[in-house]
């Protein structure tokens, strides 16, 4: 595995071009969490822009494929990388 810090992280996530990831991260209670997902363009239900910009709290917007719906990841608590077939661990 390599060793990589956040930036690097959503770099290789914004350049992975809609191609499936998978992220392990610290949720809110604590525990760890395994996320495959990818990037997608974001298309709201209600037709309104989000009230906030994801990038000013270091926040990546993703499609979770397991969940089938939008999820934020925080790259304050990301843990580990896998894109492109390489694994990498964030610090």
């Amino acid at each position: 595995m390599i060793t990589i810090n956040r930036t690097k992280a959503k770099e290789f996530i914004k350049e992975s071009k809609g191609k499936i990831f998978a992220a392990t991260f610290t949720k809110v209670d604590g525990s760890h969490r395994l996320m495959n997902a990818r990037l997608k363009k974001y298309i709201s239900k209600t037709g309104k822009a989000a009230p906030y910009k994801a990038e000013n709290y270091d926040l990546i917007p993703i499609y979770d494929m397991k969940a089938k719906g939008w999820r934020s990841l925080n790259l304050n608590t990301l843990i580990t990388l896998s894109i492109n077939k390489t694994k990498y661990i964030i610090k």
